[in-house]
């Protein structure tokens, strides 16, 4: 399952809603179920969350969907259902019930396939025909606007996924080089340290936290670090106050989507945990729900019990808003992290 919480678009028809969801997610739904919540008149959150396989599927979304998105302190919702109407349908059916169970109003329910719509909830000929109406979000004025306030909708999850696959070919050779190079450079700090700089100590903190202002520094002015300074980076990372000095120093704004997205495409395997969790943090700051999950993916599925990616996966999955959580996190002795509004402790 997939959430988010994107900039506002105007959205007056079920043809403006279906052309707003890929923007809402950040790619095209296919076998999905989505809900959009509203507080009032506004759109405050989109969930997705595959199609199960059959109506008794014990993964059947409804459930979980519905508590994710009463969690957000919602009044209503829509859901959307993608794909054939023998799948489409059953489940949006759990998905209303599910809902209602939780007190919240849905206000309509629609199935997409094939370039057109049917509402479950309209039975009037004139604007809800047996034949579902065509639509084409390309001429939608939500799409426009949502280009012009440079949203992006990508083709679909594999097309999201790959903005974090690794970079290969010669570009993976040239990474394994450097971080060879990087290891040596390592091993050379840790044996140069004083009799009292403990190995992981005073000199391997200072490195990191020069590495990682320095990776900053060149991110605000729109330069990309070579492969020498990825590597020692990522090197670095490992040293979990290093680790959570960056943490702290990473919010919402693009050019930390874009920095950690990077470090974490040219990361070798054994060192992407950092990297990866870094960017589930600054995607889902931002409301890039669905990035943050892939980039979760990649941590998880190389680094399965790294604390850090194991917690952001827990708020991803659970919905907790990014907003409950303003100033989080306060770093306190290494690897103790103090929430400012809940506390937890994170090793790894």
């Amino acid at each position: 399952m997939t959430s988010t919480d994107r900039p506002r678009l105007a959205v007056r028809s079920p043809a403006d809603l279906l052309a707003a969801v890929p923007y809402l997610l950040g790619f095209h739904p296919a076998d999905s179920v989505v809900v959009v919540a509203l507080r009032g008149r506004r759109i405050v959150f989109a969930a997705r969350a595959d199609l199960p396989a059959t109506p008794d599927d014990p993964a059947h979304p409804a459930r979980h969907l519905a508590g994710v998105v009463r969690r957000q302190r919602v009044d209503a919702a829509t859901v959307v259902g993608y794909g054939p109407a023998a799948r489409v349908t059953p489940t949006v059916d759990a998905v209303r019930a599910a809902l209602g169970e939780f007190g919240l109003t849905v206000l309509d329910a629609l199935r997409v396939t094939d370039g057109r719509w049917w509402s479950y909830l309209c039975a009037e000929p004139g604007c809800c025909p047996p034949d579902g109406r065509p639509y084409d979000p390309g001429t939608s004025q939500v799409t426009a606007s949502a280009v012009l306030a440079g949203q992006v909708a990508l083709p679909d999850r594999a097309a999201l996924a790959a903005r974090v696959a690794p970079v290969d070919g010669p570009a993976r050779a040239a990474m394994r080089r450097a971080t060879d190079e990087a290891e040596r450079r390592l091993v050379r700090l840790v044996e140069a340290g004083s009799a009292g700089d403990r190995p992981g100590g005073r000199s391997l903190h200072d490195a990191g936290v020069a590495a990682v202002r320095d990776a900053l520094r060149r991110q605000r002015r729109g330069e990309r670090l070579g492969d020498d300074e990825v590597a020692w980076l990522t090197l670095l990372l490992t040293h979990l106050p290093v680790r959570d000095h960056a943490w702290e120093r990473t919010d919402g704004r693009d050019r930390d989507v874009a920095l950690w997205a990077d470090v974490l495409r040219r990361a070798e395997p054994e060192l992407t945990a950092a990297p990866a969790s870094l960017l589930a943090f600054a995607a889902w700051r931002a409301g890039e729900g669905a990035l943050a999950a892939v980039a979760l993916e990649r941590a998880l599925a190389e680094h399965p019990d790294y604390s850090l990616a194991l917690l952001l996966d827990d708020l991803l999955r659970r919905g907790v808003p990014p907003s409950e959580l303003d100033g989080w996190p306060a770093v306190g002795p290494p690897g103790v992290i103090r929430p400012r509004r809940r506390r937890r402790r994170a090793r790894g």
